[in-house]
């Protein structure tokens, strides 16, 4: 087993003042690195544990209609790959406007996606018809996201995408299929367990617009969020 270099022995060593740094900045800027290089370890470590769980419950053969409104199951959404991820978002037929912190997390995998489906699958699974969800995606010029309607609800029902009483969660999945047979591999959990005074988030957040926030000195803020325009 690799033994590692104690963090604040790593900081000690990396951190470099800036032009006309003080002493005060620049020691508690390098008790900061040694924590943020704790929490890159601690990432690491969890992402470890993540990959090695074992298959979760084999799925259900859900249905979905694709762009060129042809029914396919969930195994079809996979193509080439072993591995599948799916977001299911806000925008049911019964909104006017999709969800703005879904649009927000989708706008920025738009693009990055290209390269993820190089190496795995990537579905955006909405209860809006298929041309609608399109529809609005060239309106926010995504270009390579793959767009799906389930069938009926039960898919959403059963993967924490819809509520008992109707509203709509954003869910985020990971499915694989081994021999064949899809099977739930991972998704967040975190809906619930915010700590006092946070909204809900990831660990770590997948939308790189609360990440950047997160490094400058206001933060999030407490009562700003994402809108469809400004």
């Amino acid at each position: 087993m690799t033994t590692l270099t104690p963090a604040a022995d790593l900081a000690a060593k990396n951190s470099h003042p800036y032009p006309n740094d003080s002493a005060e900045y620049r020691q508690a800027r390098t008790a900061l690195l040694a924590e943020e290089i704790e929490l890159r370890r601690h990432i690491e470590r969890v992402a470890e544990q993540r990959r090695a769980l074992p298959p979760g419950g084999a799925a259900p053969d859900y249905d979905f209609i694709d762009a060129n409104g042809k029914t396919i199951k969930l195994a079809d959404l996979f193509g080439q790959h072993a591995t599948l991820v799916t977001y299911f978002w806000m925008y049911g037929p019964q909104r006017e406007r999709p969800c703005p912190m879904c649009t927000a997390f989708l706008g920025a995998l738009d693009i990055p996606s290209h390269d993820l489906m190089q190496r795995i699958a990537v579905a955006v699974i909405g209860r809006s018809p298929v041309a609608r969800q399109l529809a609005f995606a060239r309106e926010r010029g995504w270009r390579n996201l793959q767009f799906y309607q389930c069938v009926g609800d039960a898919f959403p029902r059963d993967y924490r995408g819809l509520a008992p009483d109707g509203s709509e969660w954003p869910a985020l999945d990971v499915w694989t299929r081994p021999e064949g047979k899809v099977h739930h591999f991972w998704a967040s959990e975190l809906g619930g367990t915010q700590d006092p005074g946070q909204d809900p988030r990831g660990a770590p957040d997948p939308t790189p617009l609360w990440n950047i926030l997160d490094l400058t000195p206001a933060g999030r803020g407490s009562d700003w969020y994402p809108k469809l325009s400004y």
